[in-house]
This record gives structure tokens, sequence and C-alpha cells, in this order.
């Protein structure tokens, strides 16, 4: 299989080098046409023949280019190519999105969130809380669908950052949710959410939401904590 251009750069070194090469081919593909807009590609089987490489690294790669919106997975379907309009930029080489693994991503957070738990279980609104319910109400929705949930996650922890009451706070959590799209978090995630482990973050989130309804700091913070020690369990464990 031929090497050809970046398809990101942002792509960690925790996704294997074949990986990254299927990623490449099938961005470069689809970016000069070969793959025009609402096509469907091949099947996982076929593009692991056609490429020389297995089915896991296969869909590996689609996931990736699914984060960055290039690609659609209708179940039962296929993998259709989205509009050139839908997709989301790669990181700029260089960046921080760019420079930023996985790891580092958690770290930060494990920095931060206990903090801004702590912060907003003293500062939560009544309203606010009913808003968060609402939050997790959705979350407890979501039965397969990773993109749903991980909308709502974002959501969810937004409005912990707002409730801080400290603007710089929230800035700071803002600028993580963002190099958190522009890095490979997302689509290494997206390995381990099976519905199992979906019902299973539920039932964290759904613990937290009790706890901050209660003013229980101690528990909430403990919670988050033992949340990212498990996600940092998940990410060692596939690298």
């Amino acid at each position: 299989m031929t090497r050809t251009a970046t398809a990101d750069t942002g792509i960690s070194h925790a996704l294997g080098e074949t990986v990254r090469l299927v990623v490449d081919t099938l961005y470069a593909q689809i970016q000069s046409g070969h793959y025009p807009p609402d096509s469907r590609l091949p099947s996982e089987r076929a593009l692991a023949a056609k490429l020389g490489v297995s089915r896991n690294t296969v869909r590996e790669a689609l996931d990736v280019l699914e984060h960055r919106a290039m690609i659609r997975r209708r179940q039962g379907s296929g993998s259709f190519v989205t509009d050139r309009s839908s997709r989301r930029e790669p990181p700029v080489p260089g960046s921080l999105g760019e420079r930023t693994s996985p790891l580092d991503h958690l770290i930060v957070r494990s920095i931060i969130e206990p903090e801004m738990i702590r912060l907003a279980v003293m500062n939560m609104t009544p309203r606010e809380l009913e808003a968060l319910a609402r939050i997790v109400v959705r979350i407890e929705a979501v039965r397969t669908d990773i993109d749903d949930f991980t909308r709502c996650e974002e959501e969810f922890y937004r409005s912990i950052a707002k409730a801080t009451r400290n603007p710089l706070l929230e800035a700071c959590y803002e600028l993580t949710i963002e190099v958190c799209r522009q890095s490979f978090r997302t689509a290494l995630m997206r390995k381990h959410l099976t519905p199992d482990r979906i019902q299973d973050y539920q039932t964290r989130f759904n613990s937290l939401f009790n706890a901050i309804a209660t003013r229980d700091v101690e528990a909430a913070v403990e919670i988050t904590k033992l949340h990212l020690v498990e996600e940092q369990k998940l990410f060692l464990h596939s690298g």
C-alpha cells in the first residue's frame, strides 16, 4: 500500500502506523473525488482485502474518519462520504490540538475537573440543577449512538464549568473540549464505548448528578476522580 498525503497531522502515536496509513489513503481518495459526497465506501471486508490489512485496522481508520465527519455510518447500510461543508478540519500542524496526546488531555482533565466539580457543587442554582437533570435524562436515553453520547457529555461538563462562576476556569475547560475534538480521544474511546460500557457511564453520571444535587462535595469529587482513572486505564490498555 502506497502512503498518501497525511489525512490529519494530529493523529496520535497511540494509533498504529498501519491505521494511519489506511486513514491517509482513504482521506486522499475522498478528497480527490474518488469517493464523492454521498457515495458508499466499500465494505470493511472489501477495504481490508483491497488494502491488505485486517478488518479491525479498517474499522479503526473508519472511526477516525467518522470523528472528522469525513464519513457517516448507517447501521446495516455501511459508510457514506459526507458533504465537504460538514467536515471538521484537522488541526493545523504545530497547533495545540496537534501537539496534545490523549494522555496529555487526560492529565489536564484530572487537574481541572475535580476542582471544577467542587466549585459547581457549592455554586449551582436550583435552575441550573434542573437543566443538568435534563442533560442526564438525555445521557440515559443513549443506547449505541456514540456521537450523541459525546455531545451530551460535553454539554454536561460545560454546565458544570459555567456553574463554577469562574470565567477563566470555564474558558480553560472549553479549551480542553476543543482540543479533545482535534485529538483522537473520541476515536480511541469509540473502540471501548460498547453498549454495556455506555450503560456503566450512564450510572456514573447519574451518581455524580445525585452527589451534586445533594451538595455532597466529597462524593462528587471522588466519583469524578474514579471516572478519570477508569478512562486512563482504558487509554493505557488500548496503547
